[in-house]
């Protein structure tokens, strides 16, 4: 899936995960995994339209725990997402859902599945 193929136009063309691709400590072939999930989600609130913020985090959750599965694959890349990356992704789902409508998402729930 395309991210220029986003009905929404500034989350289509907005720079996902700058911060990690900018570090050279998150290989960039993760951070392409990474971004995947971030678009894949903006698809699915397009497909899906969530009525509430309930039904927005069940898409966010699923999206987090597609995180909390590559996080082998960056340790066997010697990285992780650590501190700097927490919070790159944080505000990228924050960004996604306020773009989306929902404004008053807590971040901290967005990604409440996650074990990083």
């Amino acid at each position: 899936m395309k991210q220029s193929a986003l009905k929404n136009e500034v989350v289509g063309a907005y720079a996902f995960l700058e911060d990690m691709y900018d570090d050279d400590y998150f290989p960039n072939h993760l951070v392409d995994q990474c971004k995947d999930i971030l678009v894949e989600l903006c698809f699915e609130i397009e497909r899906t339209h969530p009525q509430d913020l309930d039904a927005l985090y069940v898409l966010t959750h699923s999206a987090t725990d597609k995180f909390n599965d590559l996080q082998d694959a960056f340790y066997e890349n010697d990285s992780e997402i650590e501190t700097g990356a927490r919070e790159c992704i944080a505000q990228n789902f924050e960004f996604i859902a306020a773009s989306y409508g929902f404004e008053e998402a807590d971040v901290e729930e967005l990604i409440a599945t996650r074990d990083w």
